[in-house]
């Protein structure tokens, strides 16, 4: 049986007893309805994993005892920082989960000339939140113990104005190049459009700040297809996947 993955975002020791925040109470209790002597593993970010036994198990309540260290390394070698115009509901949602399933270190979700969501004030944050969340369980799911940061929204713009040192590339399926392409280091950073892709002066932009356009093959594909694609496909040649 599959053990469960729980992530819990403070210090943790073997030898401990500690109360799981409500949202490991919700996955432990409420959602997978484990009871006391249930074995679980805990992990905080900062690389590695815990073996762990739920002690108490109460509709709000549980307390679990942390058991031995496991120095796991399930991170890439390659430090993947997607670019994402944000798309609609369960497209960035999907969009999210699989770029974290996949590897990626960073993901920064941008505002885009044809970005339809509407993303003003409080909701921005409130969106972001949802999104990190939904990052923390791919990690449960997949078996991460370093959970990549969602960065704040912003524009487009305001993204490129920054310095990079690494590879970077935009999806254009109208490039001539693939991703058969050399890398320089161990670290690239990937721009995709949001539905509809990017204007011609938002790609102009980029290639002025120093991205490369590459294409995925002569079929014009889905936002949410196109990360999965590239990412995959990256972590096959320069990554981990095999």
């Amino acid at each position: 049986m599959r053990i469960p993955r729980i992530y819990q975002p403070i210090p943790l020791a073997t030898g401990q007893q500690l109360e799981l925040d409500g949202n490991g109470v919700n996955h432990a209790v409420r959602v997978l309805r484990l009871k006391p002597g249930a074995p679980l593993t805990l992990f905080n970010g900062a690389g590695g994993a815990f073996d762990a036994v739920l002690i108490k198990a109460e509709r709000r309540r549980a307390v679990v005892e942390v058991g031995a260290f496991r120095d796991e390394r399930t991170e890439s070698p390659l430090a993947i920082t997607l670019v994402q115009g944000i798309s609609r509901g369960d497209r960035m949602d999907y969009t999210i989960q699989k770029a974290v399933e996949l590897g990626v270190t960073l993901i920064v979700p941008v505002v885009t000339a044809r970005t339809v969501v509407d993303l003003k004030g409080e909701r921005r944050e409130k969106r972001r939140e949802r999104w990190q969340s939904q990052a923390v369980a791919a990690c449960e799911q997949c078996g991460r113990n370093r959970v990549p940061d969602v960065e704040p929204i912003m524009s487009l713009d305001e993204w490129l104005a920054q310095p990079t040192e690494s590879d970077c590339w935009i999806l254009d399926h109208r490039a001539e190049t693939g991703l058969d392409v050399d890398l320089a280091g161990a670290a690239a950073m990937l721009l995709i459009g949001p539905e509809g892709g990017l204007t011609e002066s938002e790609r102009d932009l980029a290639l002025s700040r120093g991205y490369r356009r590459l294409r995925l093959g002569p079929r014009v594909l889905r936002t949410e297809t196109a990360s999965v694609v590239a990412l995959t496909i990256m972590q096959h040649r320069w990554g981990d996947l095999r």
